[in-house]
């Protein structure tokens, strides 16, 4: 029967806060990716392919034009929507500076802040651009609220919790 190694784990390897450039960066790739899944799974089911999907995303700036640009428009909905992602982790960060419950309850916060993040981007955000849109389903609807709880705003809260954490964590000491 093998022994369990009883080595102390060192500090390094315990969990570590991230640095809030780190924050924002894991932070934007974890929600542009969650959300982009979502989409390309949701929607494909539904017969879109994916390359219509990006384009959607550049039809904001570019209106019914970005459906006929290939994979110029497709590539330039990509950068805006991860362009986006980082809009929305920057601003729930920023928040969690001056309002510190948003970084220590992010199981609340977070899902509270991804419903408020699909209000503004489907009422006023997609109306104001140039991008056309039909009528909302109800699956539509559950889905976007869904991704928005669990795949933007939880995660924006977890690494703004992140972040913070480097803040307050006490210097790291040396031993002699």
């Amino acid at each position: 029967m093998a022994q369990a190694d009883m080595t102390p784990v060192p500090r390094s390897f315990k969990k570590k806060a991230l640095t809030p450039v780190q924050a924002l960066l894991f932070g934007t790739l974890t929600v542009g990716v969650l959300d982009i899944l979502d989409a390309l799974v949701f929607f494909g089911l539904r017969g879109v392919p994916p390359i219509r999907i990006f384009q959607s995303i550049a039809s904001g700036l570019l209106g019914r034009a970005a459906f006929s640009g290939g994979l110029a428009t497709a590539a330039l909905g990509g950068v805006l929507h991860f362009f986006i992602a980082f809009v929305i982790v920057t601003v729930y960060y920023l928040a969690s500076r001056w309002l510190s419950p948003l970084a220590q309850r992010p199981l609340l916060s977070g899902p509270l802040y991804g419903v408020f993040v699909y209000a503004i981007m489907t009422f006023v955000v997609v109306p104001l651009s140039a991008a056309s849109s039909g009528p909302l389903s109800l699956a539509v609807l559950i889905n976007g609220l869904l991704i928005h709880v669990v795949g933007v705003g939880l995660p924006s809260a977890l690494f703004a919790r992140a972040a913070s954490a480097s803040r307050s964590a006490p210097p790291s000491s040396v031993a002699s």
